[in-house]
């Protein structure tokens, strides 16, 4: 394995995900997939004049392809408006498509190209913290419905993920932030050495190969022994229950990571509650996210209307709901029918 290259085991083939500064240069040689065909490269409005326009014009036969910049855009319509743009853009089974962007261009993206022409290449150039860490690793893409997320979606594998750190330098605090709820939740789950990073104030874009290479880890360890997500990939979802009901109570002007954040929060008052942990595990969880500037309370939701919100997440099962949980940093567990009061409770500890 080269200092910067994970290569990644998966279905339908095994992939690269290269981790290193300047890789927008460098793209259509790292991308290690054929890109003698058109090209359509697909961004969103704030990213293309930045990022997008400078990497179409370096790639051979490319067009530039934009969508709308915001979650509220994660929809089945702009997917429907993409085929219109692939057509239009002259693209072909032979065809790679490239998502250049954060988190809903990635998914977005990705789900129109596992689509079209019953699929075409894929390569993920993640532009945010949170995008790099979490979504564009996997193989999970789609987008939402008005009743939750991500209800609409496909396991679409990439030929090749580039993670371009320099990007990193530029993004909004916000966005660092809410990347840093996704490194946390990594953490928790198989990386104490990481939280120790953290926690240490390392924290920061001048350590973003670091931190990435280590999440990054995590997450590809995971979707090798369950790329379908059957079994241990469940618990990725740590905190997500939480925080796509929070999203959706919001009308999504709650941003991921920070719900997220308030979710991995949740999740430990969760697991002291029902005894899994120690009231020291919630007490560690809720300094991590003060030394990153996330949120630690909700604003004024009511966590019945929130509880609501969560019955129409697909990871619950036959109604039945559905918990990844915590015993400890490395030890998740996934626990069904949590007592409703249990849940609100831990809602309430958040207010």
């Amino acid at each position: 394995m080269a200092a910067n290259r994970i290569r990644v085991t998966a279905p339908g083939g095994d992939y690269d995900i290269w981790i290193e500064p300047g890789l927008l240069t460098q793209a259509g040689h790292r991308a290690a997939v054929p890109l003698q065909g058109r090209v359509g490269v697909v961004t969103n409005t704030t990213l293309a004049p930045l990022y997008g326009e400078p990497l179409a014009q370096m790639l051979p036969d490319a067009a530039l392809i934009t969508i709308p910049d915001g979650e509220m855009y994660k929809t089945l319509a702009t997917v429907a408006k993409l085929y219109t743009d692939f057509v239009a853009a002259g693209l072909d089974r032979s065809s790679t498509v490239i998502a250049l962007g954060g988190g809903v261009v990635g998914d977005t993206v990705g789900f129109a190209a596992a689509t079209y022409m019953r699929g075409v290449r894929f390569v993920q150039i993640p532009t945010s913290l949170l995008a790099m860490v979490d979504s564009s690793v996997g193989g999970k893409v789609g987008v939402d419905l008005p009743q939750g997320k991500n209800l609409v979606g496909a396991f679409k594998q990439p030929d090749a993920v580039l993670m371009d750190t320099d990007v990193l330098h530029t993004l909004p605090e916000r966005e660092w932030r809410c990347g840093m709820a996704e490194v946390i939740k990594h953490g928790l789950l198989a990386d104490d050495g990481l939280l120790d990073l953290i926690e240490a104030g390392r924290a920061v874009p001048a350590q973003a190969v670091e931190l990435v290479w280590r999440a990054v880890q995590v997450k590809v360890a995971v979707v090798q022994q369950d790329p379908f997500e059957k079994n241990v990939r469940a618990h990725l979802n740590l905190g997500h229950t939480f925080a796509h009901a929070i999203e959706q109570v919001s009308g999504y002007t709650w941003p991921h990571g920070e719900a997220v954040g308030v979710g991995l929060l949740a999740a430990a008052y969760l697991s002291a509650g029902l005894g899994l942990a120690e009231v020291v595990l919630v007490e560690r969880v809720r300094a991590l996210l003060l030394q990153v500037g996330l949120p630690v309370q909700l604003d004024d939701f009511d966590p019945n209307t929130i509880y609501a919100a969560m019955g129409a997440d697909k990871k619950w099962q036959s109604g039945r709901s559905r918990f990844v949980l915590l015993r400890g940093v490395g030890q998740p567990v996934i626990v069904e029918d949590v007592p409703r009061e249990r849940v609100i409770a831990a809602l309430d500890s958040l207010r």
